[in-house]
Order: C-alpha cells, then structure tokens, then sequence
C-alpha cells in the first residue's frame, strides 16, 4: 500500500481507461484498472481518509486528505464518488401521509421530486456535530440528507418534528 502525505505530491496517478474506469499508475510502473475510491468516513469527515482499492479488493492508496491532491486528480475521484454516493439531500417535505409510520413522504431534494417511505421514526437519525443534520433511510434503502434542520422552512421543519 501506498500513502500520500499531506504536503507531498501523491505516489500515484489516475487516469480513465477507454471504458471509463479509474486505473491508478503507482511509481514501481505497476497500473491497476478499476480503482474505486471508498471513503473512511463519509458523512463526519468526507475529506479525511480515502482508500483506492483494485478491482481484487486490495487498498492501493491511502490518501488522508482528498482536498491536498492535485485538482486533476481530485476532480477525478470526485466525480467517482459522485456516481456511488447517491443520498439525495431533502429541500422540502410537501406531505405526509399520517404521522404514524409507515407513512409515505413526498418530497422536494436537491435531484428533483422524490417519494420516501418512513418505516419507522428509528429511520431518521441525528448526526454528530454542531449542525442540526439527519440521515433518513426510506424503506426501499435510500438515505436522505437533511443538512441542518433549521434551513428547512417551518412547515417541513414542523412536518418532521413530529417523528423525532
């Protein structure tokens, strides 16, 4: 495994194949096609920790900070990341068919309108920090991203006040 420290330029290179997938060049010359980035931790520290691992499974790279890459190459692992992490982030909530769950949401997100279905209030859950940010997974196993609950307008923050 490789690692990158933050102030020296990275010990690999990505390129896109003609398929479109990520292949990392390491220094020894070795190339490894289908390099998935996976983030450490996704939601508390999406900058702080990114492994590129093989199409084998094995971590090639470890990168403690996307955001000291060079812009190439963190434009590249970004765009990746933008096709496997989908979790819409919720700008209104319309409706609410009963405050018992299940209830079924209709939605206004960030990538258009959305339907989710709330199987239980355990389903939404606070996250860590000084922001009031919820993830919401509906019962079809889509997460939903609530960035801070005070920027909903007060008939969506009332609507979802009262499941918490």
């Amino acid at each position: 495994m490789h690692d990158t420290s933050d102030n020296a330029p990275p010990a690999f290179h990505l390129t896109r194949n003609p398929l479109g997938r990520l292949v990392c060049r390491l220094p020894d010359g070795s190339e490894h096609p289908g390099i998935v980035p996976v983030r450490a931790f996704p939601i508390g520290a999406p900058d702080e920790g990114l492994s590129l691992v093989s199409a084998d499974g094995r971590e090639r790279v470890w990168v403690p900070r996307l955001s000291a890459l060079p812009a190439d190459q963190r434009a590249l692992i970004e765009d990746e990341l933008a096709h496997r992490e989908f979790v819409p982030q919720i700008r209104r909530i319309l409706s609410v068919s009963t405050f018992s769950t299940p209830s079924t949401w209709q939605l206004e997100t960030d990538r258009g309108p959305a339907e989710l279905v709330l199987k239980a209030e355990e389903d939404i859950r606070r996250l860590p920090g000084e922001r009031a940010a919820l993830l919401i997974t509906s019962g079809h196993g889509i997460v939903f991203k609530v960035p801070d609950l005070r920027d909903l307008d007060r008939p969506s923050r009332r609507l979802i006040e009262r499941f918490l």
